[in-house]
């Protein structure tokens, strides 16, 4: 079985980003329902030595956009970093979804065997990597890593979710049993 470069990094991005953004969502119904402020949310860590809610989407969004770029040889969008509010950060959600739904598949021609280098500026250094390791062993983790991240921010902070609203996205595939 074959599966495209386009399919693994696409296809991964936008329905998590989708589930993000309905997860923010849910965040400022859980300030509207206490009567809180919900920059509190945006400005919320779960360890002092870590990024905000807020970074945490921008980090997710700019390295969904960032992979898509070395994977296809394009340039990825530049975006500000300075969403402060829950409807920013799904502003920075929306801008990052339509890039991604921008870039045509055949984009991604070649892209499993193209060089990926990424430099690691503090210690003069580089990760050398083709485009199927770059996307297996970088993109995709660091996605998810800030993905859950802002998940479990929000969670941290009472936000009534769970894993459904997390996969929200994988509804479609769930159908009534058969009778045996």
């Amino acid at each position: 079985m074959k599966i495209s470069i386009y399919a693994m990094a696409t296809e991964t991005f936008v329905p998590m980003l989708r589930s993000l953004s309905i997860i923010l969502d849910k965040g400022a119904e859980h300030a509207r329902a206490r009567k809180s402020d919900p920059s509190a949310l945006v400005k919320a860590r779960l360890a002092p030595d870590m990024y905000t809610l807020a970074q945490q989407v921008q980090l997710a969004c700019t390295q969904a956009c960032d992979s898509v770029a070395h994977l296809t040889g394009g340039e990825a969008p530049q975006f500000k970093n300075d969403e402060e509010t829950l409807d920013a950060l799904k502003a920075r959600i929306a801008q990052t979804l339509d890039y991604l739904q921008s870039v045509r598949a055949s984009a991604f021609d070649g892209a499993e065997d193209r060089a990926i280098t990424i430099p690691i500026p503090e210690n003069n250094m580089e990760f050398d990597m083709s485009g199927l390791q770059f996307l297996r062993d970088w993109a995709i983790p660091h996605f998810y890593f800030h993905l859950v991240t802002a998940y479990d921010i929000l969670r941290h902070c009472g936000v009534d979710i769970g894993k459904r609203d997390y996969l929200s996205h994988v509804g479609g595939y769930i159908r009534q049993r058969s009778p045996a």
